[in-house]
């Protein structure tokens, strides 16, 4: 079987947790620093918190957005659970727009229309590592005065019109489980792009104490002094995390290959009307390559997962539109754009050093069945 996904995994790996180890220093941060201060030059953002999770990244986020019973927040359904979770978890209700044709992103033209005076936060997914169309939604914001909240979960070393996704709202959240282009099984960075919001954000980070000013001789005393959780990570995962990062560069580069070879392989397939590719706009060139999906028209997307499968190649659908979900009926909108997606989206098989013959098979066999079917 090919299978749909192999997390890259960097050979100094185990040196560096060794080192941990070696060097009894389980408690001293050196490896959180080390990544904390590599993701801000990465990022370009003010602050980076590394979290458990993204989802806990998230979740700081809506804290520090204050938000409270009954505010809105409007968001893409076309994501993760825990995009909404964050701000449900707090009272809040999320607000559903659709997504566009070309990027799967929230349509940033409804965004006006979904707002109203309850709205408290944007929240953004860029899907796929490909940048929502951030200059319209952050003038929005302004206009409007509310926060923006960037779900970049799947886009470490992606980029905006030279900006790193994460690094434009007030917060990012960036993922690195074990689906990730950079992964560590379970981990995340909160990214701060609003220094009003940093000091906050370390006590709600460190269980809502003050223990970032207490161990740098800036407070006498370690108490509780706001609300927060345990959202830190541990030394062994910052260790394994900065190996990881070391060769992002190489990730990058070795994905985006991959990446446009299938682009190139399903062109002819898309001229015929069979499948649509997807559509990477001018100002998000730099991406990451995170995904490589199809659309497949006529519902057939189904009948050519099952073919493939049988022919030892692992596909996936993808999200199951959160208005459309089991808990998210209540907050139910109709999203046509959204309904058609999550009812035709196929992603191939994708990861680093993924041998051209490999993506070549998969390309002949997904023509092969499409065309057996039409």
């Amino acid at each position: 079987m090919i299978p749909f996904n192999k997390p890259y995994i960097n050979s100094k790996v185990l040196c560096n947790i060794e080192k941990v180890c070696d060097n009894e220093c389980l408690d001293k941060d050196i490896f959180i620093k080390k990544c904390e201060a590599k993701l801000r030059k990465i990022t370009g953002s003010k602050r980076a918190l590394l979290t458990h999770s993204c989802t806990g990244a998230l979740e700081i986020s809506a804290i520090l957005t204050n938000i409270k019973d009954g505010d809105e927040v409007i968001m893409s359904s076309f994501t993760h659970p825990s995009t909404a979770n964050a701000f449900v978890l707090r009272g809040g209700v999320p607000v559903f727009v659709d997504i566009r044709e070309d990027t799967l992103n929230i349509d940033e033209t409804l965004i006006l229309n979904a707002w109203t005076p309850k709205t408290k936060a944007i929240v953004v997914t860029h899907y796929a590592g490909i940048a929502c169309e951030m200059d319209t939604i952050i003038k929005l914001a302004d206009k409007c005065g509310i926060i923006v909240v960037e779900d970049a979960a799947q886009c470490i070393d992606s980029y905006y019109r030279g900006n790193h996704l994460g690094s434009m709202g007030d917060f990012g959240a960036i993922s690195f489980h074990s689906t990730k282009n950079i992964p560590i099984s379970e981990g995340g960075v909160l990214l701060i792009n609003n220094s009003n919001y940093i000091d906050r954000a370390e006590i709600v980070h460190k269980f809502g104490t003050n223990r970032t000013k207490f161990i740098d001789n800036k407070a006498d005393k370690y108490e509780w002094v706001d609300i927060g959780s345990s959202y830190m990570t541990s030394e062994i995962t910052a260790a394994f995390l900065y190996s990881q990062l070391s060769n992002i560069d190489s990730v990058t580069k070795q994905r985006l290959n991959i990446w446009n070879r299938y682009l190139s392989g399903f062109e002819d397939l898309e001229k015929e009307g069979y499948i649509k590719r997807p559509t990477v706009p001018r100002e998000c060139w730099n991406h990451n390559a995170h995904i490589f999906y199809l659309l497949v028209w006529g519902g057939k997307r189904d009948f050519l997962l099952n073919e493939l499968a049988k022919r030892k190649i692992q596909s996936s659908t993808h999200f199951v539109p959160l208005h459309t979900s089991k808990y998210g009926k209540k907050f139910y909108k109709y999203l046509p754009v959204t309904n058609v997606v999550s009812n035709c989206i196929l992603r191939l098989p994708i990861w680093y050093n993924m041998p051209n013959n490999t993506v070549d098979y998969i390309i002949d066999n997904v023509k092969e069945v499409i065309y057996s079917v039409c």
